[in-house]
């Protein structure tokens, strides 16, 4: 028998990693793969699949597109992991890009488009409406329109306006008839009106038409020559250098005002046929370079499809799913909700939303604790939520009544910082004690706590550990799981990392807790060498992980190894994935899957075989080095048997040849939808939309 040796890193190739850009662009390829699929995704669905496609390029833009931008302005001559200059790469993403969006427009225009109309669901242009609905457009415009925009034009005494990110504009050729001088002007589409103007049931015009059509009432005595749309997108990542900031709060304010007015531009969107003149003079004046402009089929954005979702059309849509309260739970219901404390004495319990309610779980908990006398102290992280939210509201309530409530509030999460700041002003305003994170780290773990004077005098601590943000709106679209549970060992980890948070502790050990900075990757990679070390000894090995993101170096060098030792490795993975599965000599035990439907995979759970006692855990990391070095994140070890089996069942399904997937292979993605004989495949998400409303017939 063959003696098998564990692989030394020095055997690993230098070419072992993807591109991250990428494989970003791959991920939003493969929301337009749902965009196209006419066999299982409905028509409506479609087209918000075309909108979150152009949603998802507009941050891709204002983030990674921007840093390489920067990155090239600023002279930094660094080469990314696959050994290409940013230059370089900045020229290859944005011809990626420029096909990705001229496939997008062939499958609004020639497939979701007509599908659309032939339902009855039309996008028109002006030329399209009937004469009553040009007359009820006119009066629109006289009544609601025409009072909000802001004609600006460029002469020597107006100076080219600043054009703000991601608005729509129109840009306007003028001549004036009486000494015949041409000139330019842009009208901004207001976005505090809907952009789709609904016309009646099924018949919809883009505001930008409206405008367009009335240009002579807000140009008069001018000649309209030519109109076109344009956007622009600009760099709007946060940067606030923490170190040397007194007051965070007002260096956040200070770097958003500064967003509002002085990022450069890194994308142009013009439409198709635009005049040669209006091109040039954007471009100058924007300093866009020419292959950072791209001419597209109207509408532009597509981003606007989302308002289809208030259509009537039910039957163009998926079914309607209404979440059930959690088993574990239901048990302890009457005519009244859930007693969430007296659940939580008897077992631990594990959540997975959309399916199990987040309503009469995670947020009754908040506000069983808010209204509770009996309950002495909240302490709970707030990453993204809702201004209306039921858990601000809940917070607020429980200090109103004299309870001590701490809110760790992430201030610079990513495109929230407004809101965030707004509402955690209106937390401190009710008593609420406010902080707003770390310095040089954001605060990214899902946590809440809560502290109770139980019947016999004794103080007894029940947390929630999750993988998703306490926002009961995208807990109906996001997939995530969370841990409910009164065990002290798991409370004490979660009071002392609360203390590292809002002190000055320096906290890093930890027994049913994985925390970041300090301890996710080396946690995680030590459980890989140990799966290793388990193959060789003859024992179950095995790593299977679910991440939104799979990227850091370490952790893929440890799968990378596991791999060459003849762990299985399985990785679900929704976006980003920088890992080569199937090399021969490399990863030929790796094996990577990405699931996308309705629903948004956001949770993350990591199952190590444990020699035949796995090792399963939640949480909130994502393999990235942001997430292991630059926030703090937790993940909590599961050791409830029913637990673990649950987590085994999901990636079982996941990874069933039965089950619609994509396939990851070397650095080809493939789309799996139907069987070798054309009968679809399993939708996993449907199947546990299935799985849930049987166990509500069941009760």
């Amino acid at each position: 028998m063959t003696e098998i040796t564990q692989p030394d890193e020095a055997v690993l190739p230098t070419d072992r990693y993807l591109d991250r850009e990428q494989s970003w662009l791959d991920f939003n390829n493969r929301v337009l793969d749902l965009a196209k699929d006419a066999g299982r995704i409905p028509l409506i669905e479609r087209a918000k699949f075309l909108a979150i496609f152009s949603s998802n390029l507009d941050e891709f833009f204002m983030v990674r597109v921007a840093g390489l931008k920067r990155r090239i302005a600023a002279g930094v001559a660094v080469p990314t992991v696959t050994g290409k200059m940013p230059g370089e790469l900045h020229a290859e993403l944005l011809e990626s890009v420029r096909t990705l969006v001229t496939e997008q427009s062939r499958v609004f225009q020639q497939e979701v488009r007509p599908a659309l109309a032939a339902e009855g669901i039309e996008i028109l242009a002006w030329d399209q409406l009937t004469a009553a609905e040009k007359d009820r457009m006119r009066a629109l415009f006289a009544e609601r329109i025409f009072p909000v925009l802001t004609p600006l034009a460029v002469d020597p005494s107006h100076p080219f306006p600043y054009i703000s990110g991601l608005s729509i504009s129109l840009a306007i050729l003028l001549r004036n008839p009486a000494t015949g001088a041409r000139q330019f002007a842009r009208v901004k589409v207001p976005s505090i009106l809907a952009r789709f103007v609904r016309l009646a049931e099924g018949r919809y015009v883009p505001l930008e038409e409206i405008i367009a059509r009335h240009l002579g009432q807000l140009f008069t005595g001018m000649q309209v020559l030519a109109s076109t749309t344009f956007r622009v997108t600009r760099n709007e990542d946060i940067e606030v250098e923490e170190d040397d900031a007194e007051n965070l709060l007002f260096a956040l304010e200070k770097e958003l005002l500064r967003r509002k007015v002085g990022r450069p531009p890194v994308r142009l969107e013009v439409e198709e046929g635009i005049d040669d003149e209006m091109l040039a003079m954007l471009t100058a004046e924007l300093d866009v370079r020419d292959d950072e402009v791209f001419r597209m089929q109207g509408p532009l954005d597509l981003s606007g499809l989302f308002a289809l979702a208030d259509s009537t059309r039910e039957d163009l849509k998926y079914p309607n799913f209404l979440p059930i309260t959690h088993p574990d739970l239901a048990q302890v219901e009457s005519a009244r909700p859930a007693d969430m404390f007296k659940a939580l004495k008897l077992r631990d319990v594990l959540v997975q939303h959309p399916y199990d309610s987040f309503a009469t779980s995670v947020q009754r908990f908040i506000e069983q604790a808010a209204a509770d006398p009996s309950v002495l102290a909240i302490k709970q992280t707030l990453y993204r939520t809702s201004g209306d939210s039921p858990i601000v509201d809940a917070l607020i309530e429980a200090a109103q009544a004299g309870k001590q409530v701490l809110a760790i509030v992430e201030i610079k999460a990513r495109f929230d910082e407004q809101n965030n700041i707004g509402w955690a002003r209106k937390l401190e305003q009710y008593g609420v004690h406010v902080v707003y994170g770390m310095i040089g780290l954001k605060t990214h773990c899902k946590l809440a706590m809560v502290v109770r004077e139980e019947s016999d005098g004794n103080l007894r601590r029940y947390a929630h550990i999750g993988t998703g943000n306490y926002n009961p709106k995208t807990a109906r679209m996001y997939e995530d799981m969370g841990l409910l549970t009164s065990n002290p060992i798991i409370t004490d980890d979660v009071a002392r990392l609360f203390n590292h948070l809002s002190g000055m502790t320096q906290e890093t050990h930890y027994r049913r807790l994985l925390v970041a900075p300090h301890g996710i990757r080396n946690g995680l990679l030590n459980y890989i060498d140990a799966e290793i070390d388990n193959h060789l000894a003859g024992r179950p090995a095995g790593v299977k992980i679910k991440v939104n993101s799979m990227v850091d170096e370490a952790i893929i060098d440890g799968l990378y190894r596991a791999s060459q030792a003849g762990v299985p490795v399985d990785v679900w993975v929704r976006g980003i994935c920088t890992i080569r599965p199937g090399v021969p000599g490399l990863s030929e035990n790796i094996r990577v899957r990405s699931i996308l439907g309705r629903f948004l995979e956001h949770s993350r759970v990591f199952w190590f075989a444990g020699g035949g006692t796995p090792m399963v855990g939640i949480g909130s990391a994502d393999m990235m080095h942001r997430n292991l070095d630059r926030r703090v994140e937790a993940i909590v070890s599961l050791n409830n048997p029913a637990h673990i089996r649950q987590i085994e069942d999901l990636f079982e399904r996941a990874f069933s040849d039965e089950t619609v997937r994509w396939e990851l292979h070397d650095s080809q993605w493939s789309a799996h939808t139907v069987r070798d004989d054309g009968e679809p495949l399993t939708d996993l998400q449907e199947w546990l939309i299935h799985q849930a409303s049987a166990r509500r017939a069941s009760r």
